[in-house]
């Protein structure tokens, strides 16, 4: 069965698997699925990741990306919240000048620009809008 949306498959992965305390979860891989878990590690949202090929022996018919998730010293997530803004049936763009801020700037909102997947910090220095793909805090 196809995913219609593998942004939003990943991050409702990541998402229940935060809820239910688990310490690694394995999400589909592509490029862009990819970016934005760097983006994830960069931002220390999350502890690591790594990208699994695939391997016949294991039952890996097709890459992954194993995540390893980041708890704080007291046991609580470090994602309070993870949430898709732009959706295959309704596409959100934001322009340079009206980049969003979350939960004023503790969180970040990722955005795809020209010139790839940037936290809107990084695009508001660089000046470029895109698609407002998800936040996170």
């Amino acid at each position: 069965m196809s995913v219609s949306d593998p942004i939003a498959d990943a991050l409702t992965k990541i998402r229940n698997a935060y809820r239910a305390g688990h310490t690694q979860v394995i999400v589909n891989h592509n490029k862009l699925i990819e970016a934005l878990v760097n983006i994830l590690a960069e931002e220390n949202f999350v502890n690591s990741f790594q990208v699994l090929d695939k391997d016949p022996e294991h039952k890996i018919n097709y890459k992954r990306i194993l995540i390893i998730l980041r708890y704080t010293n007291a046991g609580e997530p470090v994602i309070q919240g993870i949430q898709r803004i732009s959706k295959p049936g309704r596409r959100v763009y934001v322009k340079a000048d009206k980049l969003p801020c979350v939960y004023n700037n503790t969180g970040c909102a990722v955005i795809s620009t020209s010139m790839g997947l940037m936290v809107d910090r990084d695009a508001r220095l660089k000046n470029v809008g895109g698609e407002y793909i998800c936040k996170v805090w």
